[in-house]
């Protein structure tokens, strides 16, 4: 290999030239990949190494709307230091002000937090009767330090802005802004009557050399009917691990997506390379060079430019998590470790090799096989197919690309239709172009002399209609696709929503005092419309007999994570549709009976009769399945995943829920009406909420583009590759067009009509596949209706379609401009 490598080398001398872009499709691809996966591993790894601060201690035993008797919180005693934590949300208001915010309230003991530290701005201490209030609370209801603040029925002096909390990431998601008090002033707040929902946290500091799962099994065994919810240090963030986890891989895949666009673009650009340098190649081989040797010769240059491009792409995504914490630290759930993340690295890496080796090898053997007399006449000449040899090295690159990107995903199935998706969107395109080759090749031809050469180039011998294609294809299915799901999210923002949407939802409302609201409500908007139902709260804890904590979970039996939302019903819903079994008399008194979400009950594999077990306030309340519904979820009504039959939950503890529709007009008067009656009710106005569902969906807009901006990205380069690929044969095309009598703008004009042509006949299957790809990501991923505006759709691919002309027509200009005695020269 050394006279190869010395070959190599010589030649490398001159410059990367063609090869530059094959550097830059794989910076592009491996930086991308490298950086996504970097940065979801040191997220993950910082939970992991703040599992104690996360979490808030080493082992935490959760309960629903009850707390641990003395002999369950002896038994915790037992184990360590025990703090109890309580989470609720309340209604907070200046004192004298009719202004009310929902707020998410957290209750603490004197052994809180047993990690970390819990400073307040300016110094101050949470001493009895003081509160410590989120910023975003103390801006909305112009508290400061010292002033007057109610919560629920108590009244608290505001201690100060939290400075520090350090197990606010654990927490999730919140409605409001937090509040923290003493746990001993929870009980002058009135929020803890029966039927209130509430969560109560037990947090355990072990002894030194004590594994907390050991800890967890001997508590299960303890106490097996508790109704605790377990987690420990290793995992003190479940969801946010797993929001990071599918983030990850979803971004991982649109990486490897853009890379594998971009191994076109490497074809491209590889090709462009060896035939600038066809007649090095046949000098090499008149003077004896074999075909082993030229492959070696080229096979050296380009896996050194391929490891210099993967070791800057590694580079660039290993310094990603550092940049995210210089720019983005406040939008991260936890501070991301700063150390390399070798495995992520890894990966990269090997997709970078593969991808260049599966895309390289087929364009450097067709280089390599043809004789030097063959190769002197290359641009007239069609190159030869690859050996089996070739075809099969080729074949097996593939095949490691998708076995590593599915031997590191957590679903492995949406990983292999995400892939199957990307390739046979490519040989979609590739079929497409050769179909146009084919047709231009017997079509009639046009009377005017630039339409026929149009079409020629079509066809022609080294014409770039396959690359470009490709090129056009991908950008504008892209283009289409990002632009339907845009504008189904603004139809969902401005249409949808507000025609549905009711003015308040109030939960909390005691159970005692139903009638005494309805009648607060009518006072204030005799026309109101008043939709009440009960609530209570409780996790599953067996399916089928089974106990949760002995089932292997399906990814997406999301319904046994956490507590759930439980009511119960004489009525069928409304927003519902009975999918499978009957539902149950109004008059209903047999044995307990629940209906279910479908595809909650599809995830499980439940069918009626399946029994189905839920703990209500710590006892276990077994039912059997009576029927599945499919809930639209989008109707802003109050809808449970697990509905009771009457006569099972009517005696447990519980309070009401209620949606109220009123006009604008009495929406004040509403609202302090409640307020001042219901100290204790949450009062959620929902066109706040409608507000933050907006913001929500316009941050999913902003990230789906920046993700897809990638491979954009690796669509551009394709779309260079092409233009240089056919560079020199399209030089040539020029000088004799030239030296038959065409002026420049002839030959302009004929080039944007060819690519005119391919623009238009690749924009209506664009809008084909994007409709498509935009329909399931809208109704399938994010669950919601399908609304589209299609005016948008078409004018975003038509004017993505021109954009690409022009620029493809820019690329051209170099050989449009190409003098033809220097040209002549040279061939």
């Amino acid at each position: 290999m050394s006279l190869p490598l010395r070959f190599a080398l010589r030649e490398l001398r001159g410059g990367l030239s063609g090869l530059r872009l094959l550097a830059v499709c794989l910076i592009l691809g491996v930086a991308a990949l490298a950086g996504v996966g970097s940065l979801a591993s040191a997220i993950t790894q910082g939970l992991s190494e703040r599992g104690q601060l996360v979490l808030g201690g080493d082992v935490e035993a959760d309960l629903t709307s009850r707390f641990a008797t003395p002999a369950e919180r002896a038994l915790l005693e037992r184990q360590g230091i025990v703090s109890e934590v309580v989470r609720l949300r309340a209604m907070a208001a200046r004192v004298g002000s009719d202004d009310r915010l929902l707020a998410e309230v957290k209750a603490v003991d004197g052994n809180w937090p047993l990690y970390g530290d819990f400073r307040i701005e300016g110094g101050a201490r949470l001493s009895p009767g003081t509160a410590a209030i989120a910023a975003a609370l103390g801006d909305k209801l112009g508290l400061k330090a010292g002033d007057r603040l109610t919560i629920g029925a108590g009244e608290f002096t505001v201690a100060g802005v939290v400075a520090e909390e350090p197990d606010k990431a654990g927490e999730g998601f919140g409605f409001g802004p937090g509040v923290i008090i003493r746990r001993a002033d929870l009980d002058a707040t009135g929020l803890l009557a029966p039927g209130s929902l509430f969560r109560t946290h037990y947090r355990l500091k072990l002894p030194p050399n004590i594994a907390p799962p050991v800890v967890v099994e001997r508590l299960r065994k303890a106490a097996p009917d508790a109704g605790f919810q377990y987690q420990d240090r290793s995992n003190g963030a479940p969801g946010t691990r797993r929001f990071v986890d599918r983030l990850g891989q979803f971004l991982t895949l649109v990486g490897l997506t853009a890379l594998v666009v971009a191994g076109v673009g490497v074809a491209g650009g590889v090709s462009a390379y060896l035939g600038a340098r066809t007649r090095t190649i046949a000098t090499l081989k008149t003077l004896g060079a074999d075909t082993a040797t030229i492959r070696a010769v080229y096979l050296w240059q380009i896996g050194l430019v391929t490891l210099g491009a993967v070791v800057i792409g590694l580079a660039i995504g290993a310094a990603t998590p550092w940049v995210a914490v210089q720019f983005a630290a406040d939008s991260l759930p936890v501070p991301p470790s700063l150390r390399p993340q070798w495995a992520a690295l890894a990966s990269a890496a090997a997709y970078g090799v593969l991808i260049a080796l599966a895309f390289a090898l087929w364009p450097l053997a067709q280089a390599a096989r043809m004789p030097a007399a063959r190769l002197f006449r290359s641009l007239t000449e069609r190159r030869d197919r690859p050996g089996i040899g070739i075809v099969a090295v080729m074949a097996l690159a593939a095949a490691a690309i998708i076995g590593i990107a599915v031997g590191n995903a957590t679903d492995r199935l949406f990983v292999l239709g995400f892939i199957g998706a990307a390739l046979g969107l490519i040989a979609l395109l590739w079929g497409l172009a050769a179909l146009v080759a084919w047709a231009a090749a017997r079509a009639p031809r046009p009377r005017g002399t630039l339409a026929r050469l149009a079409l020629a180039n079509l066809h022609r011998p080294g014409a770039p209609t396959r690359q470009l294609i490709v090129a056009l294809g991908l950008g504008l299915t892209l283009f289409s696709t990002l632009a339907v799901i845009e504008t189904n999210f603004n139809g969902q923002i401005n249409r949808t929503l507000p025609d549905r949407a009711p003015s308040f939802f109030v939960i909390d409302i005691p159970n005692q005092d139903l009638a005494a609201f309805r009648a607060v409500v009518a006072k204030a908007a005799p026309a109101a419309e008043i939709t009440t139902v009960p609530s209570l709260r409780g996790p599953v804890t067996a399916v089928k007999g089974v106990p949760v904590a002995q089932m292997n979970v399906p990814p997406d039996a999301w319904i046994l994570r956490g507590d759930r939302g439980l009511s119960y019903a004489a009525d069928f819903p409304p927003a519902n549709t009975l999918v499978t079994g009957k539902w149950w008399p109004r008059d209903y008194a047999g044995p307990p009976l629940v209906s279910i979400d479908h595809d909650a009950a599809t995830a499980l594999n439940l069918k009626i009769g399946d029994e189905l077990t839920v703990s209500v306030l710590g006892v276990d309340v077994t039912a059997r399945i009576a029927s599945t519904r499919k809930i639209d979820w989008q109707s802003l009504g109050f809808n449970f995943a697990i509905l009771f039959a009457p006569g099972t939950l009517e005696a447990a503890p519980h309070s009401w829920m209620a949606t109220l529709a009123v006009q604008p007009a009495e929406e004040r008067a509403v609202q302090g009406g409640i307020g001042r009656a219901f100290p204790t009710a949450s009062i959620v106005r929902v066109k706040d909420v409608i507000g933050q569902v907006g913001d929500l969906l316009r941050q999913l807009s902003a990230a789906i583009r920046a993700a897809a901006s990638v491979t954009v990205a690796a669509g551009i380069a394709v779309l260079v590759g092409a233009l240089a690929a056919g560079a020199r044969a399209r030089t040539y095309d020029a000088v004799l067009l030239k030296l038959l009598g065409a002026t420049r703008g002839q030959v302009a004009r004929a080039t944007l009509a060819e690519y005119g042509l391919l623009a238009l006949m690749v924009a209506g299957l664009a809008l084909l596949l994007g409709g498509f790809a935009g329909w399931y990501t809208v109704t399938q991923v994010f669950k919601l209706e399908w609304q589209p505006d299609w005016w948008p759709v078409v004018a975003t691919v038509l004017i993505g379609g021109a954009v690409t002309v022009l620029l493809g027509l820019a690329g051209s200009w170099p050989a449009l401009s190409a003098r033809p005695n220097v040209v002549l020269r040279d061939l």
